[in-house]
């Protein structure tokens, strides 16, 4: 239950960092802004694996080579791609394709680590989604646009982070997880900003001093919204699998709502409440087996 209690926590910081970067993106150019949080991200975390003294600093050939992959697969490509999908998308859209996190990810877990789909798993996927549908489309004004080039690079993104936490569950059964996060923001860091400084006026002067609440809000953005909430997700991929971790990533768009609702006044409603209901029952179907057997996780 410590492992689902944190991963709850760590999707209503995430479901909060959405307003965060919805807000940041006024004041900051989006490669900038994607740069100047991976930066504040690997400072934190470069603390945090200081203070634990586990850095990697022993990296075999082979866990190089797969720390270089998910950076650009879990960091810079899902950074780009989330991006610019969204500019070419809707927000309805955007929501419900990556509400399909989780089921990407059981498929990748049953390929490579022949992961079995049991009717359960795919019941708490269906629930989830079914659930997140229900918040998403509920939304005054919301509605679905024709698919295009938008809509398949935000799926893109959803592919490249899955695959990118199915490498994390191999690397994490020879590496702690705190050292594959660091070194992965690291590596991701390192890319955004080269990224951000090739493009055309991404970093000038006004883009990089708006004021200091979106400074506070990129701190709280980097720190929480990133290094921490990161750290809880590779760690619990380390323990229960990424196809059950994933199934929690059902609960960002419930606790987006919930904190529009808090904090922007907007109204909650009955199917907000159903699909509140939806997710939780898809949570506990789609992870149930990681408490019966324990001894399976790495």
């Amino acid at each position: 239950m410590a492992v689902q209690g944190t991963l709850i926590g760590a999707m209503a910081i995430w479901g909060l960092n959405v307003t965060a970067v919805k807000l940041l993106t006024e004041s900051f150019h989006p490669s900038a802004l994607a740069a100047l949080r991976m930066i504040v991200a690997c400072a934190a975390l470069t603390g945090i694996v200081l203070w634990k003294r586990c850095a990697p600093v022993a990296l075999t050939w082979r866990q190089f080579c797969a720390v270089v992959v998910c950076a650009v697969l879990m960091v810079y490509l899902n950074q780009i791609l989330f991006a610019q999908g969204l500019l070419r998308s809707t927000a309805t859209n955007a929501a419900l394709i990556m509400a399909l996190s989780p089921l990407v990810s059981a498929l990748l877990a049953a390929l490579v680590f022949r992961e079995r789909l049991t009717f359960q798993r795919l019941g708490g996927v269906v629930l989830g989604f079914a659930g997140v549908t229900a918040v998403v489309l509920s939304h005054p004004g919301s509605g679905l646009s024709s698919a295009g080039a938008g809509d398949l690079l935000l799926v893109a993104a959803v592919v490249s982070f899955a695959a990118g936490g199915v490498i994390i569950q191999r690397l994490a059964r020879e590496l702690h997880t705190l050292a594959i996060s660091w070194a992965i923001y690291v590596v991701g860091a390192v890319l955004l900003a080269a990224h951000a400084v090739l493009g055309s006026d991404v970093m000038s002067g006004a883009s990089l001093f708006p004021g200091w609440r979106p400074w506070a809000l990129v701190v709280y953005s980097g720190v929480l919204g990133t290094a921490i909430s990161n750290l809880v997700w590779n760690g619990a991929i380390a323990r229960i699998g990424v196809a059950r971790t994933a199934i929690f990533l059902y609960w960002v768009p419930v606790f987006g709502v919930l904190f529009a609702a808090l904090l922007l006044g907007e109204k909650l409603t009955l199917w907000h409440l159903a699909g509140f209901v939806s997710v939780m029952a898809g949570t506990y179907l789609g992870t149930r087996q990681a408490a019966a057997v324990p001894a399976t996780s790495p």
